[in-house]
């Protein structure tokens, strides 16, 4: 499967497409309790694009809101699967669309809110149903190139493909060798396959907010802090429970999430808990730059700091305008 490009959809005859709101950032940026103040001031239902909040008895790691909040302010799209269990970028878009659906027959206005920039891209782009790898063709893509060079590969690509050969570099040896794969399989260039199989834009009216920090620093001192309270609060404890309630190996979704990969480790004997608390903030340091590349590179928005203290002021004042309040 390959992301489509990202187009935003036209109401067909003038109509006005129903509202929505889509609300991005790294982690720690405060977008969970941004959301549920929004939902006390607008008719807004919230909508997880979060890939570790599917799983179920994954709370602590997940910074999953509290029954109580969750009983208040429903959150649709979370808990759904066990940590045995996977879930797929095409099956979020099934399910995200449906939840929207339900959220704007009932007159409210779906709030899309999450992390998990890779699910707001292909909500918005779809994806695409491309040809699964072909061993042998791709080994025989590679001795072309360690004949030839790369740069010629490039320049047959160019001669069948000039659409996808020129947003690639001659070097990039992976997405040359993918997109001469395609064309092999199914004698038809891949940029074409992408335009045939494309998937129409959700029909909604979107309000893009990306919250970014605007130090660094601080948002890496809100990292460390909160993953030093998921410790406190028993994270070491909700992964013990994890293994001995489900038949769970390290290669799973569930366990490669940040913070459940570290404590495996850790209880596995590979380090002491002080290193587990400075892995465990590395890999959400990482994840957080990430997330922001994503935001900048790939994904539309109204920047807001995150950090600003008037954050939730600014934003309910540009959804009232939105939404027309």
């Amino acid at each position: 499967m390959a992301l489509l490009p990202f187009a935003l959809p036209h109401a067909p005859d003038g109509a006005l497409l129903p509202p929505a709101i889509l609300l991005m950032g790294p982690t720690a940026s405060g977008k969970t309790a941004l959301a549920l103040t929004l939902a006390r001031l607008f008719p807004l239902e919230i909508v997880s694009v979060d890939s570790a909040l599917v799983f179920r008895d994954m709370d602590i790691g997940t910074a999953k809101p509290d029954a109580a909040t969750l009983a208040k302010f429903p959150h649709r799209l979370i808990n759904l699967i066990t940590p045995e269990e996977s879930y797929s970028a095409a099956r979020f878009r099934a399910d995200a669309l449906h939840a929207m659906t339900e959220i704007t027959a009932l007159g409210h206005v779906p709030l899309l809110v999450g992390g998990t920039m890779l699910y707001f891209k292909t909500l918005l782009s779809g994806l695409a149903d491309l040809p699964a790898a072909d061993p042998a063709i791709r080994a025989a893509i590679d001795e072309e190139a360690a004949a030839k060079g790369w740069p010629l590969l490039h320049n047959e690509l160019m001669a069948i493909d000039p659409a996808t050969a020129l947003r690639l570099s001659p070097f990039d040896s992976q997405r040359i060798q993918r997109a001469l794969e395609i064309c092999r399989i199914t004698n038809c260039p891949m940029s074409e396959l992408l335009m045939e199989t494309r998937q129409n834009a959700p029909p909604y009216r979107f309000l893009f907010l990306s919250l970014f920090p605007g130090s660094r620093a601080i948002l890496h001192e809100r990292i460390a802090c909160r993953f030093h309270a998921m410790l406190a609060a028993g994270l070491i404890e909700e992964m013990i429970a994890l293994r001995s309630r489900y038949a769970l190996t390290p290669n799973l979704p569930a366990m490669r999430m940040v913070g459940y990969r570290q404590t495996w480790e850790y209880l596995e004997g590979a380090y002491a808990r002080e290193t587990l608390a400075e892995r465990g903030i590395a890999a959400t340091r990482q994840l957080a730059k990430r997330q922001i590349t994503w935001l900048n590179n790939s994904l539309p928005g109204e920047v807001f700091d995150c950090l600003d203290e008037r954050l939730s002021d600014k934003i309910a004042e540009r959804i009232r305008a939105f939404l027309g309040a």
